[in-house]
């Protein structure tokens, strides 16, 4: 078997001890050497070979102190409790919606954890439970935020706040979790326009 040579057009970076911390992110191949300084410890997407560290997936290089990682360019997302995500209902099943929110795993919205139209505050009956379709059905866009993610690492949303619910734009922007950044800004404030869009 013959062996196969890939080169890049540009070198890339290596990350030095004075690289910046939550600046520019440095971004390597698979085998592309991080740093040659034996002080830092190996994270996730690294190994070590010859006293050098060693990038073992694409992505961006993520500096905590002496711990150096990389988080992989194409993920899928992992849910925390508090965030805010925008899913595609699925399926409508016995008191819950299945919602695709990009993770491994279908979440969950349980007819429990939504608002009732009206903003009613009353325990959920048999009626609701038959009119669940009339609330929400499979290809309806969702705000959501995440209630709890449980040992699977299946989620579980739920919208009974006034600023979640059914989203009524006809098209939305898929996203890769390596794309979004943890930030203390009011929801929506990433929505774009329906012109940015199309």
């Amino acid at each position: 078997m013959a062996a196969i040579t890939m080169r890049l057009p540009v070198p890339r970076k290596v990350v030095g001890p004075s690289a910046p911390r939550g600046g520019e992110k440095h971004l390597v191949a698979p085998g592309d050497t991080i740093t040659t300084d034996t002080g830092y410890m190996r994270g996730h997407g690294t190994y070590v070979e010859e006293e050098k560290l060693i990038a073992s997936v694409a992505g961006a290089v993520e500096r905590v102190n002496k711990l150096v990682c990389v988080k992989a360019l194409k993920t899928r997302y992992n849910g925390e409790v508090g965030d805010i995500v925008v899913g595609r209902i699925t399926e409508v099943q016995q008191k819950r919606w299945k919602v695709e929110t990009n993770s491994r795993l279908d979440s969950v919205l349980l007819l429990s954890s939504m608002n009732l139209p009206g903003g009613e505050l009353r325990r959920r009956s048999a009626e609701d439970e038959l009119a669940m379709r009339d609330y929400l059905q499979e290809g309806d866009l969702i705000s959501a935020e995440v209630q709890s993610v449980f040992s699977d690492g299946a989620v579980s949303l739920h919208t009974r706040s006034l600023k979640y619910g059914k989203v009524s734009c006809s098209k939305a922007l898929s996203l890769g979790p390596i794309l979004l950044q943890l930030t203390c800004v009011r929801p929506f404030g990433w929505i774009f326009k329906k012109e940015a869009l199309e």
